[in-house]
């Protein structure tokens, strides 16, 4: 078994404060820095995702500049590539991470899939070369990027498991729907803090 742990967009604007910021957010980061402390020696990929938009830019429909966003499709202005907002949350210790991806430069982008690292690398290449068979999903939003690269994950052939305690959402309706529609993909729901590495225990719905 060769294991990945993603990190989906823990940044400033997703957080408390920050112009997107969602419920439990600083909770999110907290708890995956104290998982990485224990548990980072299980994995052979740490890959952790952000939104980089381009300034001055809809994004290809996805800020609203003009008139208000729907919150569905379309978004007030956030992780603008070099602001502050577009950083990770402080309380994320990133030091374990091996490949940083960023997303959504000028296009609308919510799996961690769509983003590339630096060098171009894109992350089904860096599952595919490091023979990754199982992946740990953690990040912001339940509901939104957790959910499509949770999803894009299974879709490459991986086992996907979310930690339910390391995720948070949007709004409790649709992140519950998110998680359900993972668990009828194939994707096991578990709190990070009773799993042990290979454990099949499935923990109740439970988003943030």
């Amino acid at each position: 078994m060769t294991r990945a742990l993603f990190i989906v967009d823990v940044q400033n604007d997703f957080t408390e404060g920050g112009a997107l910021g969602v419920t439990g957010g600083d909770a999110v980061a907290e708890g995956i820095t104290a998982h990485l402390a224990a548990h980072a020696g299980d994995y052979d990929v740490i890959i952790a995702s952000r939104d980089w938009h381009d300034p001055d830019s809809d994004n290809g429909g996805h800020i609203a500049l003009a008139g208000g966003p729907d919150f569905v499709t379309t978004w007030p202005v956030h992780c603008v590539a070099g602001t502050p907002g577009a950083e990770y949350d402080p309380l994320l210790v990133t030091d374990a991470v091996t490949h940083h991806v960023r997303k959504g430069q000028g296009v609308p982008a919510y799996s961690l899939f769509e983003g590339t690292t630096d060098s171009g690398e894109r992350v089904a290449e860096i599952l595919a070369a490091h023979g990754v068979t199982d992946v740990d999903v953690t990040g912001i939003a339940t509901d939104y990027c957790v959910r499509a690269s949770a999803l894009d994950a299974i879709e490459h052939g991986v086992r996907v498991r979310v930690f339910t305690d390391l995720v948070a959402g949007v709004a409790p309706e649709s992140s519950d729907a998110a998680l359900a529609a993972l668990a009828h993909a194939g994707a096991e729901l578990e709190a990070a803090a009773c799993s042990g590495r290979g454990s099949g225990r499935t923990a109740p719905l439970r988003p943030s």
